[in-house]
């Protein structure tokens, strides 16, 4: 059984910090893509940021770039995502996913942890 646990979230002024953590468990993520990904109330689920297992492709969204940092601990299967600067529409309900690497569709889902940036 796959699970992709999240913590890390909750309430920070702006211009303050977060680090979001995705514990993986239930198979081998070596051939995965990790990604997180946000929905804020009312709006559509948005990609935030992917790495690789190897950590050589990273990609960011044009909204967090030179602010959000994804990183990845292969020893504890676990993907980070450290935001910085941030503002109250960061404000969202963040999700980890994975997908098998070469595949576009992300198939497992975290159950999400709330960020709230406060102005």
């Amino acid at each position: 059984q796959v699970q992709l646990v999240e913590s890390g979230g909750g309430l920070v002024q702006a211009g303050g910090s977060l680090r979001l953590s995705c514990a993986a468990s239930g198979r081998t993520f070596s051939s995965y893509v990790m990604g997180w990904f946000r929905q804020a109330p009312g709006k559509e689920r948005e990609f935030v940021a992917s790495i690789n297992w190897s950590g050589r492709n990273i990609a960011y969204a044009d909204s967090v770039k030179g602010r959000f940092t994804i990183s990845r601990d292969s020893a504890k299967i676990t993907v980070y995502l450290q935001m910085n600067s941030l503002k109250p529409e960061d404000t969202a309900v963040y999700y980890c996913a994975g997908r098998l690497s070469g595949y576009t569709d992300y198939n497992y889902w975290g159950q999400g942890t709330q960020v709230t940036v406060s102005s």
